[in-house]
C-alpha cells in the first residue's frame, strides 16, 4: 500500500468520525428538546392539579371554618339561654321566697298584737287579783291581831314543835331495827366478800410518754417543715408535745384509744428509723390493728376469768375497751371484774344463784367505753347496749340503779350497787390529786357547818367520815338524828365521792357544881 492510500484512508476515517459526531450530536440534541417539552408539559400538569387541589382544600377549610363558627354560635346560644333560664327559675324563687316571708310577717305581727292585747288583760286581772288579796290580808290582819310575817312564824313554830319530836323518834326506832336485823349478817357478807376477792392494790395509769433513743429523734419525728409531726398528728387525731424533757415526747388525747395507737405507732417508727409521711401511714393502721386485736383479746381473757358466758362477740369487743378506760386512776375494766367477783361472792353468801350477778357487776360500766362517742351519762349508755345485744331485766335494771339513777327494785341491783362501792372505795384503789381531795374535804366541812346548831364539824379518815360538834343548847337529843339525816341528804345532793360517808354527830352537856 502506498503513502497516498494510507493518507485517503485516514482522511476518509477523520471525515467518517466527524459526520458520525455531527449526526450523535444532532440526535442528542432532538432528543433532548424533546424530553425537555415532555418535562415542561409535566411541570404544567402538576402546577394545574396541584392549583386544583389548592382551591379544592381552600373550598373544604372554609366550609369547615363556617361549620364550626355555626356549632359555636349554637352552643353559646344554648348556654346563654340555658343560663337566662336559670337566672329567671332563681328569681321566681326568690320572689317567692319574699312574697311568702311577707306573710310570715304578716302573721307574726298579727300574733303579736293579739300577745299584746292578751298581756294587757292579764296585767289588768293580776292588778285587780292582787287589789283583792291585798284587801283580804288586810282583813285578816285585823281580824287575828297578827301580820302576815307574825302568823307565818306562829304556825311554823308550832309545826316544827309537834312534828319535830314525832319524827325524830320514828327515825331513832326504824334506824333501830334495820340495824338490829341487818348490820350483823351485812357485815359478815361483805368481809366475807372482800377477803376472798384478792385485787391489785394500785390499778395501772395509762401511759402517754414515749422515750427516745436519744433528743436527735425529736428532729427526725418533726420532720422538714414539719411534714413528719402533722402526718402522726393528722393519721392519730392526738397531740405530740415535744418540749425540753430530756429523751421523751408526751402523747396528747383525751381517747385513750387513740392515745394507745399513737403510741404503739410512734414507737415502732422510732424502732425502725424510716420516718416520712408514708411510712406514718403505714405504721398508724399496723398499729390500730393490733390495739384492736389487744382489745378483742383483753374482752376474751375478761370474760374467761370472769367465767361469764353466752356474751354477744360485739359486747365482748365492747367490754376489752375498757382496758383503756380509767375512773379516779382505777383501771375500769379492773374494777368491773373486781365487781363482778364481790357480786358472785355475795350472792353466793345469801344463798342466790351467782350467774346473773356476776354477769351484771362484769357490764355495769360497760358504758364508760362509748361515753365519749355518744351523748348521755355512762349508765344511759350502758342500758342503751344492754338491751341491743339481749341481755335480760335482771341485768339492764342492775346497770341502770348501781349510781342510784333509779331506785333499786331487785336484789341483784343492790348486790352490784354493795360491790361496786366496795370496789371503788377500798384503799388504794383510787386516787385523786391533793388540790381536789383538799377541796372536797372543805366542801364537806362546810356542807355539814352550814346547819342550824354546828358548832364545828372534822371531815376525818380521808374524807369516809365527819364528826359534827353541835351547840347543846340549841340541838336536843331527840333532834340529832333529823339533823343526821338533813345533812346526809345535803351530801348526797351537792358532793361527788366513791364510797359513803359516815356523818356522827355529837352533843355535850356537863353540869359543874362546887362542894363548900
Amino acid at each position: 500500500m502506498t503513502v497516498l492510500g494510507i493518507i485517503l484512508i485516514v482522511v476518509a476515517l477523520i471525515l467518517g468520525l466527524g459526520i458520525g459526531v455531527a449526526i450523535g450530536n444532532a440526535y442528542r440534541k432532538k432528543v433532548a428538546e424533546a424530553e425537555i417539552g415532555s418535562a415542561e408539559q409535566e411541570a404544567k400538569r402538576i402546577v394545574t392539579e396541584a392549583m386544583k387541589t389548592a382551591e379544592a382544600k381552600k373550598k373544604e377549610a372554609v366550609l369547615e371554618g363556617k361549620d364550626e363558627i355555626h356549632r359555636l354560635r349554637n352552643e353559646n346560644d344554648k348556654e346563654i339561654a340555658d343560663r337566662r333560664k336559670e337566672v329567671q327559675r332563681q328569681e321566681r324563687r326568690i320572689q317567692q321566697k319574699e312574697e311568702t316571708l311577707d306573710r310570715k310577717i304578716d302573721n307574726v305581727e298579727k300574733k303579736e298584737e293579739r300577745a299584746n292585747k292578751k298581756i294587757k288583760e292579764a296585767e289588768g286581772r293580776l292588778a285587780e287579783a292582787e287589789t283583792i288579796k291585798k284587801s283580804q290580808f288586810e282583813m285578816l290582819e285585823r281580824i287575828s291581831g297578827y301580820t302576815v310575817d307574825q302568823a307565818k312564824a306562829y304556825l311554823l313554830d308550832q309545826l316544827e314543835g309537834e312534828l319535830g319530836r314525832e319524827k325524830s323518834l320514828k327515825i331513832m326506832e326504824y334506824e333501830q331495827q334495820l340495824k338490829d336485823e341487818s348490820d350483823k349478817r351485812a357485815r359478815n357478807i361483805i368481809s366475807l366478800a372482800i377477803q376472798r376477792c384478792a385485787a391489785d392494790q394500785v390499778a395501772e395509769a395509762t401511759v402517754s410518754v414515749v422515750a427516745l433513743p436519744n433528743d436527735e429523734m425529736k428532729g427526725r419525728i418533726i420532720g422538714r417543715e414539719g411534714r413528719n409531726i402533722r402526718a402522726i398528728e393528722t393519721m392519730t387525731g392526738c397531740d405530740l408535745i415535744i418540749d425540753d424533757t430530756p429523751e421523751a415526747i408526751t402523747i396528747s388525747c383525751f381517747e385513750p384509744v387513740r392515745r394507745e395507737i399513737a403510741r404503739v405507732a410512734l414507737e415502732k417508727l422510732i424502732s425502725d428509723g424510716r420516718i416520712h409521711p408514708a411510712r406514718v401511714e403505714e405504721m398508724v393502721e399496723k398499729a390500730r390493728r393490733e390495739v384492736e386485736a389487744s382489745i378483742k383479746q383483753a374482752g376474751e381473757r375478761a370474760v374467761l376469768d370472769a367465767g361469764v358466758h353466752g356474751l354477744h362477740p360485739e359486747l365482748v369487743k365492747i367490754l376489752g375497751r375498757l382496758k383503756y378506760r380509767t375512773s379516779y386512776g382505777q383501771n375500769v375494766l379492773m374494777h368491773s371484774l373486781e365487781v363482778c367477783y364481790i357480786s358472785g361472792m355475795i350472792a353466793s353468801e345469801l344463798g342466790l344463784d351467782p350467774t346473773v350477778s356476776k354477769r351484771a357487776g362484769l357490764l355495769h360500766d360497760i358504758g364508760k367505753a362509748l361515753d365519749h362517742e355518744i351523748e348521755g351519762s355512762h349508765v344511759e349508755i350502758g342500758v342503751d347496749i344492754a338491751r341491743k345485744y339481749k341481755e335480760s331485766d335482771a341485768v339492764i335494771h342492775a346497770i341502770q340503779a348501781h349510781h342510784g339513777d333509779v331506785e333499786a327494785k331487785t336484789v341483784v341491783a343492790c348486790i352490784v350497787q354493795a360491790a361496786d362501792a366496795i370496789s371503788a372505795a377500798r384503799p388504794g384503789a383510787r386516787r385523786e390529786n391533793l388540790e381536789n381531795y383538799i377541796k372536797r374535804l372543805q366542801k364537806l366541812e362546810e356542807v355539814a357547818s352550814s346547819f342550824k346548831g354546828v358548832e364545828t364539824s372534822y371531815a376525818i379518815q380521808a374524807g369516809r367520815e365527819i364528826r359534827i360538834m353541835v351547840k347543846p343548847e340549841q340541838v336536843k337529843d331527840d333532834a340529832m338524828p333529823a339533823l343526821a339525816r338533813d345533812i346526809c341528804k345535803k351530801i348526797e345532793d351537792e358532793l361527788e365521792y366513791p364510797g359513803q360517808i359516815k356523818v356522827n354527830i355529837i352533843r355535850e352537856s356537863r353540869a359543874v357544881g362546887f362542894a363548900k
